[in-house]
């Protein structure tokens, strides 16, 4: 049998960029997963979040 495991603490959730479209509305899925308890639902927007390249509109 191998050593212990070791596990790293949860990333805290990703902050959207300011100004993105797509990252506030994965916000709000993501805040709809949690309200309604699905925690893989809001794990995946916070990916999405993080992994997006946060490209915002030009006005």
């Amino acid at each position: 049998m191998a050593g212990p495991v070791n596990l790293a603490l949860p990333l805290p959730p990703p902050e959207p960029a300011p100004g993105c479209d797509v990252c506030e509305a994965l916000v709000k899925q993501r805040q709809e997963a949690r309200d309604r308890g699905d925690l893989p639902a809001a794990t995946d927007a916070d990916v999405e979040i993080r992994n997006h390249p946060h490209r915002t509109r030009r006005r």
